[in-house]
C-alpha cells in the first residue's frame, strides 16, 4: 500500500502540531503522527465535521473509549484538506474479535439516538458502492463467482438501522487497564449487529478465527442474514479494489451458507 504525502507545514500550523510528522502503520497508509496528534487527509468535509462533532460531545462510557477530534486554530474540524485527532495509546489486535464486538456494541448503544446524516447518500467509493449492493440499493454487482450464491440467499432483515462503525476489527485499540478505544470511524446506516457480523467475517477470512466465533454471537438478531451481507460487502469491495480470489473467501462462504 502506497504512503500518502506527509502533511504540509501549513497543515501542521493549522492544528498546532509542533513536531515533524512520521507515518503511522495500518489503514490506507494515510495517517501521520505529530507529537500527540494524528493527522489524516479529509475525504469529505461534511463527513469529517459530522463525525468530529459527534465524538467531541460523546460522553465517556465504561465499555469503550474514542479518539477525540482536535479543532484547527480557527475552530473548524478540517484545514487544508486534513483533520486531526488525539493519539490513543495501545495497539490493535484482530485476534480479539469477541472483545471488539463487545466494544462495538457499547459504542453503537451510545449512538442509537442519532439521525441518519445526509452525507451518506453523497459518498461514491468502492466501499459505499459495495454497501449499496449489499443492501439491495443497487444491482450493479462485480463479476465474481462467489457473489451469486450470496446475493441469492439474501432475505429479510428486521433489525432497525442506525449509525454504525463499518470497519471495527482493525480499528479497536487495546491498552492494559483501560476500555478498548475505537478509532478511524467510517459511518454507515445499518443494523448494529451488522457491524458485529463484519467483525466476525473479517476475523474468519483474514485472521484464522475459530468458526465457533459465529456460534457465540448467533443470538444477535438476523445473524445469518447479516453474515451473508457482510461477506457480500467485503467481497464486492475487494473485487473492485483488485486482488480478490475464491481462496480468500470460499471456505467462509461455505461455512455461512451451510449454516442455513
Amino acid at each position: 500500500m502506497s504512503l500518502s504525502p506527509a502533511p504540509s507545514s501549513s497543515v501542521l500550523a493549522a492544528f498546532g502540531a509542533a513536531t515533524a510528522p512520521v507515518p503511522l502503520p495500518g489503514g490506507q497508509g494515510s495517517a501521520w503522527r505529530s507529537g500527540a496528534l494524528v493527522l489524516k487527509p479529509t475525504a469529505m468535509e461534511q463527513e469529517t465535521a459530522w463525525r468530529a462533532g459527534v465524538l467531541h460531545h460523546l460522553p465517556e462510557a465504561p465499555g469503550f473509549r474514542v479518539a477525540r477530534p482536535v479543532p484547527a486554530t480557527d475552530g473548524s474540524w478540517a484545514a487544508h484538506g486534513w483533520e486531526a485527532w488525539r493519539l490513543v495509546g495501545g495497539s490493535t489486535d484482530p485476534h480479539r474479535a469477541d472483545e471488539v464486538i463487545r466494544a462495538g456494541e457499547a459504542f453503537h448503544a451510545a449512538l442509537a439516538h442519532l439521525p441518519r446524516p445526509r452525507f451518506l447518500g453523497m459518498r461514491d467509493t468502492p466501499w459505499s458502492r459495495a454497501d449499496r449492493l449489499t443492501w439491495q440499493e443497487t444491482e450493479q454487482a462485480p463479476d465474481f463467482p462467489l457473489l451469486g450464491p450470496l446475493l441469492a440467499e439474501r432475505g429479510t432483515v428486521d433489525a432497525p438501522a442506525q449509525i454504525v462503525h463499518g470497519d471495527l476489527l482493525g480499528n479497536v485499540i487495546f491498552e492494559p487497564g483501560r476500555p478498548p478505544a475505537i478509532i478511524d470511524w467510517p459511518p454507515y446506516w445499518r443494523p448494529a449487529a451488522y457491524a458485529s457480523a463484519v467483525v466476525a467475517i473479517d476475523a474468519l477470512c483474514w485472521y484464522k478465527a475459530d468458526p465457533a466465533l459465529l456460534d457465540r454471537w448467533s443470538h444477535l438478531p438476523d445473524w445469518r442474514q447479516l453474515l451473508i451481507r457482510a461477506l457480500i460487502f467485503r467481497i464486492a469491495t475487494h473485487v473492485t479494489l483488485g486482488g480478490a480470489t475464491e481462496d480468500d473467501y470460499g471456505p467462509v462462504v461455505d461455512l455461512v451458507l451451510d449454516a442455513g
